[in-house]
């Protein structure tokens, strides 16, 4: 739904993960919304952005969003296509891709992914989509920016399986487990931006998308979120960048 401000809650999320990409970056990207950006960022401020999909294609440059990972449209416009084995021996983990995109079903302080299970793992309430290519993203990737919306059911004290970790237990954690990359360095909702704090590695909110307040966040946040104390309000999506953004989404 359109709100009064132009734009709908998923278009801010998706323009503001879309900034976050540059130019002359190799981008791991995931069907759903972190393709939606990613595609976003390349017909915009970062033409050069290298997309790389799990099913093995280098460099696509689709005219229109791919269905899935598997998508002919993919194929078609790469510059090469390779096995996934290859995708994750030699791109991924020996850290040859900048960016990664993840999405999650919970989340936690640390930045911990859960698309597992939700509830025991020997007896859980809802068995999730599971891992896929996540935990190699999350572990190789020089960055990871996750992006999901935001509510208590996703946003919990602790994960009930870590998939995918992000910053383990806090400083140090990411290092004492041998992981390549910096782990999540921002998380995009579709109510504001969190960040890890240098310090604590836990998630803070360091901007709210405009018509939401800290509290609306804390109340979507199923832990004593913190806030950091220059907090700012995102910038609001341009009329060029919802242009591109609705010819892609066909809106």
């Amino acid at each position: 739904m359109v709100t009064a401000t132009g734009y709908t809650a998923d278009e801010i999320m998706t323009v503001t993960a879309a900034r976050s990409l540059t130019s002359d970056t190799a981008c791991f990207v995931g069907i759903g919304l972190p393709s939606t950006a990613a595609n976003l960022a390349r017909r915009t401020h970062a033409p050069g952005l290298w997309m790389v999909y799990e099913s093995g294609t280098l460099g696509a440059e689709p005219d229109t969003l791919p269905l899935s990972i598997g998508d002919g449209v993919l194929a078609e416009t790469a510059d090469a296509v390779v096995s996934v084995p290859e995708v994750f021996n030699y791109w991924l983990q020996p850290g040859r891709i900048d960016v990664g995109f993840l999405g999650a079903a919970q989340i936690d302080r640390y930045a911990n992914i859960n698309t597992t299970v939700v509830g025991d793992y020997t007896d859980p309430e809802v068995r999730l989509p599971g891992a896929g290519g996540a935990p190699e993203i999350a572990a190789s990737c020089g960055e990871v920016v996750v992006i999901v919306r935001q509510s208590r059911r996703t946003f919990v004290e602790s994960v009930d399986f870590v998939t995918s970790v992000g910053h383990a237990g806090g400083p140090g954690g990411r290092e004492r487990l041998g992981l390549r990359g910096r782990g999540p360095t921002r998380v995009i909702t579709d109510l504001g931006v969190l960040e890890p704090d240098p310090a604590t590695r836990e998630l803070t909110l360091v901007s709210v998308h405009p018509g939401t307040s800290l509290d609306d966040v804390r109340a979507a946040t199923g832990w004593d979120l913190a806030a950091a104390p220059d907090l700012r309000t995102t910038e609001p999506p341009t009329d060029g960048e919802l242009a591109v953004l609705r010819s892609l989404t066909g809106r």
